[in-house]
């Protein structure tokens, strides 16, 4: 047991499905095997879960992760105190809920840096909701690089069960990230698929990096990004001992993935690969913050604001990204 890693859940945005997820999965005790898992939150979210759930669970409070007996049968929890349910609207928008969470996460995130924590993972949270309530960042990955004080090229790895996806550009305007892709981003990127999916458990990763403009430009004819900056960044990064081809046509390159040609997949901006996966995997996909010294993980899908409270939020989506936390963090471990 005590050589499992440690991983820190959050329960998500509290106004959403995030609760209800959490406690399902912890009451099924699927990963008590697997990690050593400690809820960082309040307990009256925690049992506004296992209401929604209808699931029995028990748990135990700790003052600090070094005071858990991880003998116990019992949860554990790190009760925050921080977020009163009964004042704070469900199924909608909440200012006040993305501050809370957004300082649930720093809290772990200061576990994460102190060694107390091996890695985190959390329930969907809303990113309109954690920028009205003060977190001022394009997304939470740029959260987690700051909170980390982060330096060098990361990004946002997006997993479903056929392959994975990451970014040379991520949350930026289309006409603004065409103009970033540059051949030290995709060098970067690729080298960031080639180590992510390694720490997941690929020994020789199969990376294919796609194409920018239609048809890979036609030799030219309708861009030439591919001929002066795509192609020979790969080619070098393939000299290098990396696993990679490109650049692949944006059409054709993940139903090669499907049939099982690739691992990952590095796409030249957001919505080329994040189509393909939602379209594939919405409510099984998993995002992970690829790069940084903490590992972070996440399901893909958001706050599912229509069946708050119904009871019938499927788990799938954070099971798989509690899963890879750990895989991740046992490598990290084990390389330490």
């Amino acid at each position: 047991m005590t050589n499992l890693p440690r991983i820190g859940l959050m329960l998500g945005d509290m106004t959403g499905i995030g609760p209800e997820i959490s406690a399902r999965i912890l009451a099924a005790g699927t990963f008590k095997p697997l990690a050593r898992i400690v809820v960082i939150g309040d307990a009256r979210v925690l049992a506004l879960g296992i209401k929604d759930a209808q699931v029995d669970l028990k748990w135990k409070t700790y003052p600090d992760v070094d005071a858990i007996d991880w003998s116990c049968d019992e949860v554990p929890l790190i009760d925050l105190h921080n977020v009163d349910p009964a004042t704070i609207k469900r199924g909608e928008l909440s200012p006040e809920s993305g501050k809370l969470t957004g300082d649930t996460l720093k809290y772990m995130i200061d576990l994460a840096l102190a060694g107390k924590l091996d890695g985190i993972s959390f329930a969907p949270l809303n990113k309109g909701a954690l920028h009205k309530g003060g977190w001022k960042y394009h997304d939470e990955h740029q959260m987690f690089a700051a909170l980390t004080q982060h330096a060098g090229f990361f990004g946002e790895m997006n997993v479903i069960k056929e392959f994975s996806t990451f970014r040379v550009t991520s949350h930026v305007a289309l006409r603004e990230a065409i103009n970033m892709i540059s051949p030290e981003r995709i060098t970067s990127a690729i080298k960031l698929a080639n180590a992510t999916l390694r720490a997941t458990g690929y020994p020789a990763p199969r990376i294919a990096v796609a194409a920018l403009n239609p048809h890979g430009g036609e030799n030219g004819l309708f861009g030439d990004e591919e001929i002066r900056i795509i192609r020979p960044t790969v080619d070098i990064a393939r000299a290098s001992g990396i696993n990679c081809v490109g650049p692949v046509s944006s059409d054709v390159i993940f139903l090669k993935a499907l049939k099982g040609e690739y691992d990952g997949v590095v796409m030249m901006y957001h919505d080329q690969g994040q189509i393909a996966t939602k379209l594939l995997g919405f409510n099984k996909g998993v995002t992970v913050t690829a790069g940084l010294k903490t590992v972070f993980t996440t399901p893909a899908h958001g706050t599912a604001f229509d069946i708050v409270g119904q009871g019938k939020a499927d788990t799938g989506a954070l099971e798989q990204a509690l899963r890879i936390a750990t895989k991740m963090a046992a490598a990290k471990l084990a390389a330490a």
